[in-house]
């Protein structure tokens, strides 16, 4: 078989804490010739991922290297603390950097959000994942701050969060290999921009396919034109004013009948004989 009889296929990665399932529905509805594989990746390694080939594009986290990849920022992550469920943090609705002071704060090496300086106090050790800093949290350990997606996706019943105020945020953004913006890649594109299929600038399976009011658009109307109704009180072109007998009277005013008034002759009609006065 050769490369051209190879059936096309797309793989779209993905690092924990995205959820691609809206966009891959709409790809599936959209390009039924062309299958869709997703690919779990960690967060350090989506972008080794892309270059070398192993992913056509990917759910990444901010900041992309934009030497050899390009990226479009999607979303902003709200930023929360993970905590027991009996801890006293639980009591407030939010929590601010300063709240956390006194506490041991884990920051697990595969950490996305972009701080400057952690908040709290540092655990002797970093755990090797996000997963093994929840298995810390639950073990009264220390709390953790992480993207409020990773939270859900580490979901104890043991375990809550809480917002975290004055914290840096993830961003989420799809990338791909610049040097590899195939159609394919432009399609997807296309779907998460949210351009619909029949997009100037999106592709489409049929692009010569034209709908049903896009035809009628561009039909030709009828030799001549549909014909335009006479309008009350003026002339047709074809016959003067009928007044109240249906018949054109001559010498007569357009839009004004021939009778001068009641009990009145038509002009150059005969006289009638005058009264006689009492």
């Amino acid at each position: 078989m050769t490369d051209s009889q190879v059936t096309p296929s797309f793989r779209l990665a993905y690092v924990p804490g995205v959820t691609p399932t809206k966009w891959v529905r709409i790809w599936n509805e959209r390009r039924t010739d062309v299958p869709l594989t997703l690919v779990a990746v960690d967060p350090g390694e989506a972008f080794e991922l892309l270059r070398g080939g192993g992913a056509d594009a990917g759910f990444v986290r901010l900041p992309v290297d934009r030497t050899d990849l390009s990226a479009i920022p999607l979303y902003t992550e709200t930023t929360v603390v993970v905590i027991p469920k009996d801890h006293v943090i639980a009591a407030v609705d939010e929590v601010t950097t300063e709240d956390l002071a006194d506490e041991i704060v884990l920051h697990p090496l595969d950490d996305t959000l972009p701080w400057e300086s952690l908040p709290g106090q540092a655990a002797n050790e970093r755990p090797a994942t996000t997963a093994d800093a929840i298995e810390l949290v639950a073990a009264g350990v220390g709390v953790l701050a992480v993207p409020q997606s990773l939270a859900r996706l580490h979901h104890r019943k043991d375990l809550t969060y809480r917002p975290l105020a004055e914290a840096p945020e993830s961003r989420v953004a799809l990338s791909w290999p610049e040097e590899a913006t195939t159609d394919l890649v432009e399609d997807f594109i296309g779907i998460v921009r949210g351009r619909t299929v029949n997009s100037s600038r999106g592709r489409t399976q049929n692009p010569a396919a034209d709908s049903a009011a896009d035809r009628s658009k561009r039909k030709s109307p009828d030799k001549g034109g549909a014909r335009r109704k006479p309008t009350a009180g003026k002339p047709t072109g074809k016959t003067g004013n009928t007044g109240k007998a249906g018949k054109s009277s001559k010498g007569g005013t357009p839009g004004k009948s021939t009778r001068s008034g009641s009990g009145g002759a038509a002009k150059g009609g005969k006289k009638g004989k005058p009264r006689r006065r009492p």
